[in-house]
């Protein structure tokens, strides 16, 4: 009887236990299909993005007015941006694809710092048009890249956990051929970085990097850096949130983070910095409606932004409207100096007050504790140097990067020749004209706002 009960129990004992096993077995087999889901999900997406994103820059070449150009750069840049986070959700973190990651971030930048702006003033310059052209050959490389490695991965059935495996164990004799694809893709994206550079206004995500060496304060999680998008966007229900890192390792790298909030339309977009968690950009893609506050009532909201997100002791030099929002200009100011380095730009919607654009970047880089030393001439000696007839309005001191990248103490006079307003900066110690800039429909403000 007792053998009966044991022979009963131990049966009962195996049972259980390879029901357990299996039970921990099928658990393991779901996490795995899982994440095999979301890295194919990741790599199709990548690669429709690209496609999308050739299109689009094809598209701008044939643009011409600011009305058609100025949407069709933001979606080149929006899109950029997805490219990005999707890259972000691969297992490549154990191999080399930071080019590639520069090459959607440096996309981005060029057409985000080119859409804020008013194309009717500014239009887009032929060195910047031939950048476009040089982009769009550039994307539909890797977008013939990407489309010859997602045949092999379809027809073969290749999957993106045996990447992740063979990554982490350095396996040789594995299968490698997604691997090796994107290899390919890195070589060939490193091939562009010499045509990047060339252009001394094109700053690219490496050296955008390596010019954050000013910031301060102890690095963020991803988590901290969802809390401050959040935090800067005012959304209090996000959906769809996701945040990636550019993983190079670097001390100032930084977070891509993108979000939307429940019942609303458009999209919440940021890079934030692993050091301190600062924003480098911002950008809500929401449809904007028509006006219903002023241009000084949006310049009012924008200082007030600024100022509560400790960004200090600024002036606001230039405003803009154009369709529904305003953009404003800001600069440090140092003992009645401003310093036009340490740019911020911020976008207003005029339907409701609202930051739907906000730029830092060169403020990051450029941002420090400055000595600013004495002008060698007076101000009266450097008006010397100005054309005659130029009518002077307003004068002041002003600190400005040099065409060689120096920052120059300069007097900063703004004239008119009849209907004409221009901006003119001589140097304060040589007397060289540095600068001239002529003023179409700008709004300055030389009162402090900060």
């Amino acid at each position: 009887m007792i053998r009966n009960i044991a022979i009963v129990v131990l049966a009962l004992a195996v049972i259980g236990t390879s029901y357990w096993g299996y039970q921990e077995r099928q658990e393991k087999n779901a996490v795995l299909i899982q994440a095999e889901n979301n890295y194919q999900r990741a790599f199709h997406d990548l690669s429709y993005q690209m496609d999308v994103l050739h299109d689009n820059i094809g598209n701008t070449l044939a643009m011409n007015s600011r009305n058609s150009l100025s949407p069709a750069l933001t979606d080149v840049w929006r899109i950029s941006s997805e490219a990005r986070m999707d890259v972000g959700q691969l297992p490549l973190a154990l191999m080399e694809f930071n080019k590639t990651e520069e090459f959607l971030s440096d996309i981005g930048n060029f057409s985000y710092n080119t859409a804020v702006r008013d194309l009717e003033k500014e239009p887009l310059s032929a060195k910047e048009y031939a950048r476009l052209q040089q982009l769009y050959k550039q994307s539909a490389d890797v977008q013939d890249d990407l489309r010859q490695l997602q045949y092999q991965v379809i027809k073969n059935d290749l999957r993106w956990m045996d990447v992740d495996t063979a990554l982490a164990a350095n396996d040789q004799n594995s299968d490698n051929t997604i691997i090796d694809g994107f290899k390919a893709v890195e070589k060939r994206v490193s091939g562009y970085a010499e045509t990047r550079n060339s252009d001394p206004r094109f700053t690219t995500g490496q050296q955008k990097e390596e010019n954050y060496e000013n910031l301060k304060g102890a690095k963020i999680t991803r988590k901290q850096a969802i809390q401050k998008a959040k935090q800067y966007a005012g959304i209090q229900h996000p959906e769809n949130v996701k945040a990636s890192s550019n993983r190079k390792g670097s001390d100032f790298g930084f977070y891509s983070v993108s979000m939307s909030e429940k019942g609303q339309n458009g999209e919440v977009n940021m890079d934030i910095t692993k050091v301190g968690g600062y924003p480098i950009w911002y950008k809500n893609t929401r449809d904007i409606g028509s006006a219903k506050i002023s241009l000084n009532e949006a310049s009012n909201r924008a200082a007030s932004f600024l100022k509560k997100n400790n960004f200090d002791s600024l002036d606001l030099f230039e405003s803009t409207q154009y369709d529904n929002t305003g953009l404003f200009n800001f600069v440090t100011t140092v003992n009645g100096v401003r310093v036009y380095p340490d740019a911020v730009k911020v976008q207003i919607a005029l339907d409701d007050g609202s930051v739907v654009g906000f730029s830092a970047d060169e403020f990051l880089k450029s941002h420090k504790l400055r000595k600013i030393g004495e002008a060698k001439l007076s101000s009266q000696e450097a008006r010397k140097k100005i054309n005659p007839k130029v009518n002077i309005q307003e004068e002041r001191k002003a600190l400005i990067r040099s065409e060689s990248g120096e920052e120059v103490l300069c007097y900063e006079y703004l004239g008119t020749i009849d209907q004409d307003t221009y901006r003119i900066f001589i140097d304060a110690n040589t007397g060289q004209e540095e600068k001239v800039e002529k003023l179409k429909e700008s709004e300055p403000i030389y009162d402090r706002m900060l």
